[in-house]
């Protein structure tokens, strides 16, 4: 495996591969990354992997200088994983002396996360768009937990005709039903016996659209009774949207929903979703 901090490093030895799957990362590596690293070494051949924690994704009082990171144990899960190559860019590297260039995308940004969290996907887009440009993946793959982040680069790589097919793999849960998360490392212990709440939350949803529920509203308030059992959770949002537009939905038809939420378990802060 080799580890490489330059662009140019990075160019140099794309080229010497036809078909490359990419991983973009901000590390502190978990089952959910590694997955993503396997399906992209075993559906291309070769698997670049990033790891970046991107200060621009981050809102003032977030927790950019205290997200966990740990890069020896990352490289050696990557390389037990069989990635091919990884790029680890310094902030400088990315976001040189006079950068002034970003990519905002319209609508799907607006709502959830968006809303909550002002510049997010600004940052988000505009990182995604620079590590494309550099690796010149084949397929780029993410994971389906951060499920607005993908409905925002599925977007921009439609709209700037990008050459890379993104791939959306399944959420990789604990065995309670946790979605794995870097952010999950904050948790203490009684914190973390209360987080599959989310999961619960989301089940319950799912159980009575199964059943024959498409109002959305009443499977929101499903949602947030289910929550308000748990006392250690404070309630961000629930949402039940569509799919595509994230705009909330009065009735569930035929097209399914988006459903996802934001809840803080002490000082953290956790989202998951389901598709319906």
């Amino acid at each position: 495996m080799q580890v490489v901090t330059t662009i140019e490093e990075v160019r140099a030895a794309r080229r010497q591969w036809a078909e490359v799957g990419f991983v973009p990362t901000m590390g502190f590596l978990h089952a959910g990354h590694l997955s993503l690293v396997q399906q992209a070494k075993a559906e291309n051949g070769v698997s670049i992997a990033s790891i970046f924690v991107n200060p621009t994704q981050f809102g003032p009082n977030e927790d950019f200088a205290s997200y966990p990171r740990d890069t020896p144990r990352d490289l050696a899960l990557l390389e037990a994983a069989g990635c091919d190559l990884v790029w680890m860019p310094s902030v400088e590297e990315i976001y040189p002396a006079g950068f002034s260039s970003y990519v905002e995308v319209e609508g799907v940004t607006a709502p959830l996360e968006g809303a909550r969290r002002p510049g997010h996907f600004r940052g988000v887009a505009t990182v995604v768009t620079k590590l494309f440009n550099v690796v010149q993946p084949t397929k780029a793959y993410f994971g389906q937990k951060d499920a607005q982040q993908t409905v925002v680069i599925r977007q921009f790589v439609r709209d700037l005709a990008m050459p890379v097919e993104v791939v959306i793999a399944p959420t990789i849960r604990e065995a309670d039903g946790l979605a794995m998360s870097s952010r999950n490392s904050y948790l203490n212990a009684e914190q973390r016996a209360a987080a599959p709440v989310l999961y619960r939350a989301l089940t319950a949803a799912q159980t009575a659209y199964v059943a024959g529920q498409t109002d959305a509203e009443a499977i929101r308030q499903l949602m947030l009774e289910t929550l308000a059992q748990e006392p250690l959770a404070q309630i961000d949002y629930v949402s039940i949207a569509d799919p595509r537009s994230l705009q909330e939905l009065t009735t569930i038809d035929q097209q399914g929903a988006l459903v996802s939420l934001a809840v803080r378990i002490g000082k953290t802060r956790l989202i998951d979703n389901l598709v319906m």
